[in-house]
């Protein structure tokens, strides 16, 4: 036999060469010897000659070069035995199995997943310098969770049949811990004040779920931009971080973090003017300049007043418009002189409205929300407007929207929507405890993106002692293309007041209803309904004096319908989590037939943001009802206060006028306010999924011989919890009344309500 070739790896471990010189032969034969798993018509593919042609040194080396490249193969050689080219392969082992060991932080499964995108998988040829990147990408992995003490050892077993078993073992360690932050060379603001600023923190109460104790180098960047943007903005133009020190102590459990800054002088603003092309009257603009002379230099407002002139000169248009405000510095007198700079630009046309991310929700869902017209002038206005609409069909957990210019065009541009979903189905429950009612629960469940159309279709299945309620809702928000709303009601209910703060009753109602709502402007909505209703009341003897005398004077079953009227404005800025707007609803309801009454009602809420962290919410909600003709407003219609959504820390329902027996009677015209402020919880950073609020609530209900007198309002403080968990939002407030009557109120201090989603 002759030897034609012998293996030569170099650094790419894919060059050979020959090991003797020889002479050219026309391959007679081709033969494949050494293959397990591989197919010989695999080897042969990979050749660059046939049987019948001439093999060369060259084509031997192409050869070689080729079959190395497949990693298949851990050695490759080429021999000639009577003109028949011989190929010798030595087949790198199959991955048998991946298993690991010692690891508590991930799941096996979601690391083999990972595993096999690096190509490391069961059933797959093995590959030592894919091994090598999966041992240290998964230490990198324990790293960004702060367990820098772990400790990766990889074994590789060989099996029978040319296969070998991989085994990650793993000693994970304790959590490493930032004990101490310290800010070297602050003399302006209090060293405590400066680190509630940043997201890194030592260990408190909530870092189980924050985890902001563990050191994270995007975290720690963050957070230094914000410690910048913090002196940046109180006047402090020369401010500078001079140095950053991260240390671990040699046992890798303790975190040392020091920053060392020199925060400069203050300095204030000398004068503003504006310059450059404007196409809108400078006067206009001028106002909207947010920095004035003899104000403290604040970079955020400077970068305020560059996007609101940018927005402005948006709304007509000029999608590319800047404004660049030029500094002159006087550090002798500390001052800062701007020159805003305007470039408007062309005016620009929008070519296309892209929307992505929607995989449930229909495109039609999100489109119909637009306010922007493809094919239009540019409107930065109308692009937001879209923008908040998306966002209030609370469809989705995040919308942002982006304007890109069209390659090959100086006057158009794409504005693309993205969007996140979120689940739209939702099981919420209430509950509520205290020393005189068991515990109360509630329950429902409803789809408000039914197949991703954007209707709303909720079925209702309460068995709880106090209510019993079957009820079937839809609601299609685009009945007409113009915005016309269309619905139903459908419902059997069985209300047991017997447990609750109100005197004895049980009502068996059944009814439905339709509605319909229309779009009077942007913000503005009117909706209509009509509902038709049998009411079967059921009285006892300890009910309370006026309930029998309303069933004495007519009777205990009643037919009815009513027509309803309502309007709305929304100036929210979000629906989801409200920081700033307004919300009102003007509501009336107009009963004939067995019963002949009508109510109306006001909801009014305000939102004020009081700093990037601090909200103010005000609230108000109030009620009148009265009879039509000589049939009083029935009992079981009236106004109750008092629980969650009303006024906390007493028990729901029991607010207002009572019998002897202590028993709520509900009354005809109803007054509640709340006045809150929400805020991050303490040691969570800016974290908008943890909030706390501190509020004060008021209110009562009086009865239709009642004077109102504010004197009889019943006051309460205390705080709440709000938390958007990933099993659903969560309500918890623990309250204090403040004149609470013994022996009258009930008392009610700690409420909650839970609701999940799916």
């Amino acid at each position: 036999m002759r030897t034609l070739a012998a293996l030569v790896l170099g650094l790419a471990a894919a060059t050979a060469a020959w090991a003797q010189s020889f002479a050219p032969f026309v391959v007679r034969d081709i033969r494949v010897e050494g293959v397990q798993r591989t197919e010989p018509g695999t080897v042969f593919s990979y050749l660059p000659v046939k049987v019948g042609e001439t093999m060369t040194e060259e084509k031997a080396q192409q050869a070689l070069r080729a079959l190395f490249a497949t990693g298949f193969f851990r050695d490759v050689r080429l021999e000639v035995e009577n003109d028949v080219l011989v190929v010798l392969v030595e087949e790198r082992p199959a991955i048998a199995q991946v298993s690991f060991s010692g690891i508590k932080e991930f799941e096996s499964d979601t690391l083999k997943k990972v595993l096999r995108e690096m190509g490391l998988a069961e059933g797959r040829t093995f590959d030592r310098g894919a091994l090598d990147t999966a041992e240290q990408e998964l230490k990198r992995q324990y790293l960004s969770r702060g367990l820098y003490a772990a400790e990766v050892q990889t074994t590789v077993t060989p099996l029978e049949r040319n296969r070998v078993g991989i085994n990650f073992a793993v000693t994970e360690g304790e959590v490493s811990k930032i004990r101490s932050i310290n800010v070297v060379g602050a003399q302006a603001f209090a060293e405590k004040d400066l680190l509630d600023l940043l997201t890194l923190r030592t260990p408190n109460w909530i870092s189980w779920y924050t985890k902001n104790d563990q050191y994270s180098r995007q975290k720690l960047s963050a957070d230094l931009e914000t410690l910048r943007s913090h002196y940046l903005n109180r006047g402090y133009v020369d401010f500078n971080i001079d140095s950053t020190q991260v240390s671990i102590t040699p046992d890798k459990r303790d975190i040392y973090i020091t920053v060392n800054v020199t925060e400069g002088e203050r300095y204030t603003v000398a004068d503003v003017q504006l310059a450059g092309q404007m196409p809108v009257p400078k006067e206009e603009l001028e106002k909207l300049v947010r920095v004035k002379p003899g104000d403290v230099y604040s970079r955020e407002r400077v970068t305020e007043s560059v996007k609101a002139i940018t927005d402005r000169l948006g709304n007509d248009g000029y999608a590319f418009a800047n404004a660049n405000p030029a500094p002159d510095v006087d550090r002798a007198k500390r001052t800062v002189a701007f020159t805003i700079l305007v470039d408007a630009g062309r005016r620009v046309y929008v070519r296309r409205i892209n929307v992505s991310g929607n995989t449930r929700t229909r495109d039609e869902v999100v489109r119909r929300e637009m306010r922007q017209l493809e094919g239009g002038y540019y409107d930065a206005s109308r692009i937001q407007a879209s923008k908040q609409r998306i966002d209030r069909t609370q469809y989705f957990k995040d919308v942002n929207v982006e304007t890109a210019p069209v390659a090959g065009s100086n006057d158009q541009v794409d504005v693309n929507f993205t969007v996140e979903e979120k689940p739209t189905g939702a099981l919420l429950l209430g509950a509520g405890f205290s020393s005189v009612d068991k515990l109360i629960v509630s329950g429902s469940i409803s789809q408000a993106n039914v197949f991703g159309s954007g209707k709303f279709v909720s079925a209702q299945v309460n068995t709880g002692r106090v209510s019993q309620t079957y009820a079937l809702s839809y609601l299609n928000p685009y009945y007409t293309v113009d915005g016309v709303s269309q619905g139903f009601d459908i419902y059997k209910r069985t209300t047991d007041a017997s447990t609750l703060s109100v005197g004895s009753y049980v009502t068996r109602s059944l009814g439905g209803g339709v509605k319909f709502g229309y779009p009077l402007a942007e913000q503005l909505y009117m909706s209509f309904g009509l509902s038709a209703e049998h009411v079967k009341l059921e009285t006892f003897s300890n009910s309370p004096v006026s309930y029998l005398a309303f069933v004495n004077l007519f009777g205990n079953r009643y037919s009815y319908v009513s027509g309803t009227i309502g309007i709305a404005r929304d100036h929210r800025d979000s629906a989801i989590l409200t920081t700033s707007g307004s919300y009102s609803l003007l509501t009336t309801e107009l009963a004939g037939g067995d019963l002949q009454f009508y109510r109306v009602g006001l909801n009014h809420q305000w939102y004020y943001p009081l700093s990037r962290t601090f909200t103010l919410a005000l609230n108000a909600d109030l009620g009148f009802a009265r009879r039509i003709g000589d049939k009083g407003v029935p009992f079981f219609k009236s106004y109750y206060a008092g629980g969650p959504g009303s006024v906390r820390g007493y028990a729901p329902y029991s607010l207002g006028p009572q019998d002897l027996e202590g028993n709520a009677l509900g009354g005809t015209r109803k007054i509640v306010g709340n006045a809150e402020v929400m805020f991050p919880i303490p040691g969570t950073g800016l974290d908008k999924s943890l909030r706390m609020g501190v509020f004060v609530d008021a209110g009562q209900v009086y009865a239709a011989s009642q004077t109102i007198r504010p004197s009889e309002l019943r006051f309460s403080t205390g705080v709440a919890l709000f938390w958007t968990s990933p099993f659903g939002p969560l309500k918890l407030s623990l309250a204090q009344p403040l004149n609470d009557k013994p022996g009258i109120d009930r008392v009610q201090r700690l409420q909650f309500t839970f609701g999940t989603g799916f």
